[in-house]
């Protein structure tokens, strides 16, 4: 069932349109406060936008603007899931009560609701723990539980917010290879913070900053050529913006980035130059006549990356050894060198 969304809400400077295919799933990725919650409760009907028109398969869920005559579908009509990072199980309910009461909501009888219920605790691996209270299950066992209650119902879009952030680490790997099986095939949207919930269960990421859609496209695409500052950081990648001047991309600050382009543009256009952070090696100073990339940095932070350091200043970042940290005697506040060879360098066009 395809999702068209397209809202405005100014008292949050929030105004967003996309569209979700029948069948795939979307990840929202964003800082706190990109809009990821809100998109997702005004699709869920748990916000009702002045000025929106939302619709799943051609069905018009919302339809608001001032001075006309409006369609506001209520929450529990909308044949939309919505699963947060709280599992919000009923109390007094058993793990199969609560995920009967998925069907049941939407008018299915008990004595079929229960035999659907003992099918999904069975494909989250809980098929043992169905007498058991919210109480007598752990973190993860919970949110599975909500997992199989939400798609018990049958909703025609799942929508989930952050439904990993609050979990013990060892038992995130866990849900998270439970949600792309059930997932598969499906409608839904996912708010996260991590990149592996976008790999692993989204074909499309859309990136959001400060209400507004930067960028938007299939998976691989936007991880590994990030068009946006936030889908490069998040991806582990470096990326520096400025203009073509025929040679490479010029930046603000005066250095200029060359490296591979497989596209053509004429001089001035808006471009980006992506390098990982492992091709980046630091100098104390510029080492002279070298055909390299050389960007002068203030050192801001030292940090463990696995078996690296990695080493940030003036928005970019490199993983060195720690040998190499102790030689160059590095520190919050040093002055050194990043250098980075052009073959390491991907440049193409920046967002328009």
């Amino acid at each position: 069932m395809s999702l068209a969304f397209d809202a405005t809400i100014p008292e949050r400077d929030f105004a967003i349109h996309l569209e979700v295919q029948e069948g795939s799933t979307l990840a929202l990725l964003g800082p706190n406060g990109s809009g990821k919650s809100t998109l997702l409760a005004a699709t869920a009907g748990l916000l009702h936008p002045r000025h929106a028109r939302i619709t799943l398969a051609g069905r018009t869920l919302t339809e608001t603007a001032p001075g006309r005559r409006s369609t506001f579908v209520p929450p529990h009509r909308r044949d939309v899931g919505l699963l947060a990072q709280d599992p919000l199980l009923f109390p007094h309910m058993t793990a199969l009560d609560n995920v009967a009461f998925g069907p049941r909501s939407r008018g299915v009888p008990r004595h079929r609701a229960h035999p659907m219920a003992r099918e999904w605790l069975g494909r989250v691996d809980l098929a043992d723990h169905a007498r058991r209270r919210p109480h007598q299950l752990s973190g993860g066992q919970a949110q599975r539980v909500a997992v199989a209650r939400a798609l018990a119902a049958d909703p025609a879009l799942l929508l989930l917010d952050e439904p990993l952030a609050a979990l013990d680490v060892d038992v995130t790997p866990a849900l998270r290879t439970t949600l792309r099986t059930v997932l598969a095939g499906r409608t839904a949207v996912i708010a996260t913070h991590d990149v592996l919930d976008a790999v692993l269960l989204a074909d499309t990421v859309a990136v959001l900053d400060g209400g507004r859609l930067v960028e938007v496209g299939p998976t691989r695409d936007v991880l590994t050529r990030p068009r946006s500052s936030f889908a490069a950081r998040i991806a582990g990648l470096n990326l520096v913006t400025g203009t073509w001047d025929g040679d490479g991309v010029r930046t603000p600050a005066g250095p200029t980035i060359r490296g591979h382009s497989a596209e053509s543009a004429p001089r001035g256009t808006s471009m980006v130059a992506v390098f990982r952070p492992a091709a980046v090696a630091i100098y104390r100073e510029t080492l002279p006549g070298s055909p390299r990339n050389s960007v002068p940095v203030t050192v801001t932070s030292l940090e463990p990356h696995g078996e690296l350091i990695r080493v940030r200043g003036n928005g970019l970042s490199a993983d060195v050894t720690p040998t190499s940290v102790a030689e160059l005697d590095l520190a919050p506040g040093t002055r050194v060198v990043f250098v980075v060879k052009a073959a390491e360098v991907d440049i193409y066009r920046a967002l328009p």
